[in-house]
């Protein structure tokens, strides 16, 4: 994950740790008259991030985190998604595809099939496959439980 792209923003003070991740909304209302709001908006709205640095100590203030924020190193967060079977292979870059989850789907299922922060044709990388998820569908389908990288 080292050759990763990092970006740098702020994050409220309370969020400011290292492996923690977030969703990146956009611009609220209060960022309007901030500063430093070019810093914040430099991330792509509804992506998941990690933050892999906090740069240092020194508050900033921010008028969305009431104990305002710092300065941190973000790379975009790896993905939990499912994905058909046959494409499941580690290290390959393929266009994401939302595989066909018919019926009805628990929570845990729900969020492989339809992950946050992921888009139909969307370029990853495959960085792991892990088990064969199982769908109680009419229709068979064949889908394994991957870790994206955008």
């Amino acid at each position: 994950m080292e050759d990763m792209d990092t970006a740098i923003t702020l994050i409220g003070t309370r969020l400011a740790k290292e492996g923690e991740e977030f969703f990146f909304e956009g611009e609220t209302p209060e960022c309007q008259h901030c500063k430093l709001k070019n810093t914040c908006m430099g991330l792509e709205k509804g992506r998941r991030y990690r933050i892999v640095k906090v740069r240092n100590q020194t508050t900033r203030e921010c008028f969305v985190h009431d104990t305002g924020a710092l300065v941190v190193d973000v790379i975009k967060a790896p993905i939990i998604a499912a994905i058909d079977s046959k494409k499941a292979i580690k290290g390959a870059t393929i266009r994401y595809q939302a595989p066909n989850c018919d019926g009805e789907l628990d929570a845990e299922t729900y969020d492989l099939c339809y992950p946050k922060g992921l888009r139909n044709g969307d370029k990853c990388t495959i960085n792991k496959v892990m088990e064969s998820v199982d769908l109680e569908s009419e229709q068979p389908v064949s889908l394994k439980k991957v870790e994206l990288l955008l």
